[in-house]
């Protein structure tokens, strides 16, 4: 029986993966990966890294952040604890969503993990306090390869639900994709 279900959003090979949980009088249990069943849908692997995070403040954004070629990733992102919306970006050259950004409400309750594939720029804003996020990356962090953006650049427009409330310097000094010069971001070619 499968456990995992995927939906496609607007962005092509940028994926909601849907839990479906079984339950009892004891509470539930869920497969939250299977590298089998991915794979059999379509999704890339092996898993080279899994990362934690905890975010305390409602309102923090972390991100955005990518890496390029040739230490590019997917990841697939799970909300364990709290709410975010968490957000990808299309960086891949030739793309005809270049730049465009899709979000998704990640929380525990609604059995969503998002699937970025290489490519993609992440982030997410904190809803509520105290949110703890799993990512699953297909590559070793590589810091000569990372990469960032701003998550005010009016070249995204992305639509954050509340303030700011807190964001690294790190974060804060991404660069803006275009300049008076114009396009100053060299799009991902991802093969």
């Amino acid at each position: 029986m499968a456990s995992l279900t995927l939906h496609e959003t607007p962005l092509a090979g940028l994926m909601v993966v849907e839990t479906t949980p079984v339950g009892d009088a004891r509470g539930s249990f869920a497969r939250l990966f299977c590298a089998r069943e991915l794979e059999s849908l379509g999704l890339p692997g092996p898993i080279a890294q899994i990362n934690h995070s905890f975010t305390a403040a409602t309102g923090t954004v972390r991100g955005l952040h990518f890496q390029r070629p040739p230490k590019a990733e997917a990841k697939l992102i799970r909300c364990l604890r709290g709410r975010v919306l968490d957000v990808a970006v299309d960086l891949r050259k030739g793309s005809p969503t270049f730049l465009k950004w899709h979000a998704v409400e990640l929380t525990p309750e609604n059995h969503k993990a998002f699937y970025l594939p290489q490519g993609f720029a992440h982030g997410f804003q904190t809803l509520a306090p105290d949110c703890e996020l799993l990512y699953l990356h297909t590559e070793f962090y590589s810091p000569e390869h990372e990469g960032g953006l701003r998550h005010d650049d009016p070249a995204l427009g992305i639509a954050w639900p509340l303030p700011v409330a807190e964001l690294s310097a790190r974060d804060r000094a991404h660069p803006l994709v275009h300049s008076e010069n114009g396009l100053d971001f060299t799009p991902l070619e991802i093969q």
